[in-house]
């Protein structure tokens, strides 16, 4: 257990740093200090978006070459657009599963939903009371309606910090982690292939939250 923990620490120490060093240097060289890192430490990170929405082609493109995916999100929004179409139109029937968690909006929980939507508020005030859990809704709506016609789609719910968004397939993780203030799509994106320290770890927060939605 300890060595997991060093592991863990060592790995998100190493993706900050990986990070820091992919938005401040120039665009031509941002790949080195990754690069570098991960291969000094194990950590297989093959880049990092300073941006989620940087991210969205090579999201796209993994989406549409995956055997199986899993999404964690914590509001969904992107999940009616065009980057994850390939898993609800009819070539997602290929897929063997797709597995979505989004957040528990139900007033009578424990629920970290108000948390996260006070630090939207802070930075967009046209973020009204309310609308986190409307937008999850609308979202969780629309993955249900797909799955009621697919037996591969499975949607969860889960109560627990929102601090990053995962999609991993069989072959690659997107972690996006989320900053403080600020919107999911504004958070800087790791993109960490199989097999590596990183994908472990993102499979691993997945999987923990899917067996206690």
């Amino acid at each position: 257990m300890e060595e997991f923990v060093i592991g863990v620490v060592s790995s998100l120490a190493a993706a900050g740093l990986a990070v820091v060093g992919g938005m401040v240097l120039p665009r031509r060289v941002r790949s080195w200090p990754t690069l570098l890192l991960s291969r000094a430490t194990g950590l297989g990170v093959s880049r990092v978006h300073p941006r989620q929405r940087v991210a969205a082609a090579d999201l796209k493109a993994a989406l549409g070459k995956a055997r199986w995916v899993r999404v964690l999100a914590g509001r969904g929004n992107e999940l009616t657009r065009d980057g994850f179409a390939a898993l609800w139109d009819d070539g997602g029937r290929r897929l063997e599963f797709v597995h979505v968690l989004l957040p528990d909006t139900d007033p009578r929980s424990v629920s970290w939903l108000k948390w996260r939507e006070d630090e939207i508020r802070r930075i967009d005030p046209g973020f009204a009371q309310g609308m986190l859990a409307e937008q999850i809704e609308l979202n969780a709506g629309y993955v249900s309606e797909v799955a009621a016609d697919r037996d591969n789609i499975e949607l969860r719910r889960y109560n627990l910090p929102h601090l990053h968004r995962i999609v991993i397939t069989d072959h690659i993780a997107f972690l996006t982690l989320y900053r403080r203030a600020g919107h999911g799509r504004d958070s800087p994106c790791v993109v960490a292939p199989r097999p590596g320290l990183m994908y472990d770890y993102a499979l691993q927060l997945f999987t923990t939250a899917w067996d206690h939605a």
